[in-house]
Formats: structure tokens, sequence, C-alpha cells
């Protein structure tokens, strides 16, 4: 993006990311915390997941995102018939240089919308699997190296609607972090039908941040202070929902580095040089929430995501919180 970055000041950081979180907030009324959540992703180099049922607003709030920012934004609409060279790209022949030449897909951008990303098949899924882990495309035996940042930020409705796939387990595993939106209080609803009753507010949306500043918040975030106390808080956490009778599958390796790095985002944006647990406390769920496999409950297949919160806070509540926090750096 940039031949040379400097990590920011607190005070211009801080002024930066409140630019974009009342940017966002002009398009999405009454979800400080869902706007909060997403930018901390996008500084933390991860990928977001929204899911919720239909007319909630999380193609607005991705939308509203990648516009904040002066950064290049392709939108994928998935559908059953999408196939996985519509999201990489495919090698097209030539006549003229009688050569194939690399076509590139959608995937090739800062930010990637990829809007309802479980009405296309598994296999079409599968499409992302590389770029988000590894921030690069392979076609044809040839690796393209992809935009830097690079974040997906995908939309689902809940499994149990019409037309739609779940996610494999390899794909959520590489979503940072899952949010629901929720449906908005009565103030927020007579807001939004006002405020778009004559216009679109995605319409007055332009950049607040240029690329060049959203890669100096970027190092700004990986330069947060993670002491090793807090690392053998966040490792025990992870280590805890392995090993817990209600769950068949636990947090992986990934799992637990997403969550330091979402925790130094959420200290930058509070102002703090240094991750605390309670951080990682308030982290928790939303990072492990989609990655956590419950075990079977007898006859019954129903696990709610409520279920999965509760089981999540009761592993974080009994992990010893540690001391020595502010270990020298």
């Amino acid at each position: 993006m940039v031949n040379e970055t400097f990590a920011l000041a607190v005070p211009e950081f801080h002024r930066l990311s409140r630019d974009i979180v009342r940017t966002i907030e002009t398009v999405i009324d009454g979800k400080p915390d869902a706007v909060q959540l997403a930018l901390t992703v996008l500084l933390a180099e991860g990928h977001l997941l929204i899911e919720d049922v239909p007319g909630v607003g999380k193609t607005m709030l991705a939308r509203a995102l990648a516009k904040s920012v002066d950064c290049t934004v392709n939108r994928i609409q998935f559908t059953p018939d999408l196939l996985p060279s519509d999201i990489t790209g495919v090698s097209i022949y030539s006549q003229g240089d009688r050569k194939f030449e690399f076509s590139r897909g959608p995937v090739f951008a800062n930010i990637v919308i990829g809007d309802e990303i479980n009405r296309a098949s598994p296999k079409t899924q599968s499409a992302l699997l590389e770029s988000m882990e590894e921030s690069q495309v392979t076609v044809d035996g040839n690796t393209y190296l992809l935009e830097k940042p690079f974040t997906v930020v995908a939309t689902q409705n809940p499994v149990e609607m019409e037309g739609t796939y779940p996610l494999p387990e390899a794909q959520r595993d590489r979503f940072m972090i899952r949010i629901s939106m929720g449906y908005p209080d009565e103030a927020a609803e007579l807001t939004m039908l006002r405020s778009r009753e004559l216009s679109n507010p995605l319409a007055g949306v332009a950049p607040v941040v240029t690329a060049e500043q959203l890669a100096a918040m970027i190092l700004t975030v990986r330069n947060v202070h993670v002491s090793a106390a807090v690392e053998r808080y966040t490792v025990s956490i992870a280590q805890a929902t392995r090993r817990d009778r209600e769950l068949r599958m636990g947090a992986s390796p990934r799992a637990t580095l997403h969550l330091v790095r979402a925790a130094k985002a959420r200290a930058a944006l509070d102002g703090r040089e240094f991750v605390l647990p309670d951080d990682i406390d308030a982290l928790a769920v939303p990072v492990l929430g989609h990655r956590l496999v419950p075990a079977s409950r007898g006859n019954s297949t129903t696990f709610s995501t409520s279920d999965m919160t509760q089981i999540i806070r009761r592993i974080v509540a009994s992990t010893q919180v540690p001391l020595g926090v502010f270990d020298p750096v």
C-alpha cells in the first residue's frame, strides 16, 4: 500500500478511529457495539462474519465500513450457481499473444464484501480459504499475492433458513469475529424511517481515512504490548475449551492468535498501549463462539448461540486472571 509506514501517536489514532466510527454510524443506527467490533477486525487485519436474519443491516454495515476507508473494495453476491473461478479469477487464452493471461477476480481488493456467503455451495465457499489465511490465490499452479491490507467482510443468514449451506468448520475458523446485528430498538427504528425516506444514507458516505493512514493505524495496533501473563491467560482459556465436556471441538491455535490480535486492536481503540485481561474477556464470545463445536446432548440436536455464549462465559469466569500484566516490554 505504502513504501514506508510509521505508527501513530495515541491522539492521532483516536481521531481517525472516531472519524471512522462516526461515519459508519450515519448509516447504522443504534448499534455501537457492532460498529466497534467491525472496526476492531479491520485494524487487527482479520475477517468479519455478520450473521443474522434478513433485513437488519448486515450488508449496510459492511458497505459503510468499506466506504469509510479510501481502499479498493469489491463485492461478491454469493448465489448457488457461483463458481470458485468467479471469486479468484480465471486464466483466459489470448489469441493475439498466443498464451494464457490471468484475469483477476473480485477477491483482489483491500476489502471484499461477501454478501450471503452461505448461499453458495461449499465448493465455492472454499475458494476463499487460501486467500483468507495466506493473502494469496493459486490458479493453474500460479500464485498471485493479494493487496495489503486484506479483509473479508461476509454476511450470512441463519443456517436454518431456506437456501443456505452451513459454513465448513475450516471456513468459520478463518473469521476473526462473528457478530449479530439484532433488531433495532424503537428509537433507532424511528430514526431510520425518517432518515431513509427520501435518500440512501450510503450515498453520502465518503472516505475519512486514506490508505496510508489505515496502514499506520494497523501498524499502531501491531505495536500494542501483550505481556507474558496475558498470553498465558489467553492460552489457558483456549486449552479449557478443548477439555470442556460440553464441547466436541475446542478453540484452534488460530483462534488463540485471533483473540490476542483483536485484543490489541481493542486496547488501541481504548487509548492503551498494552492489553489487559479485560480485553480478552470482552472478546472471548465474538472470537470463539463461531468456532467451537458443541457435544451432542442425548437425542437433542438443538444448540443455540446463547447456549454457546453461556459456555464461553463460564470458561472465562473459571480461568484464573493473571498477575504481572505489566511486565517490561
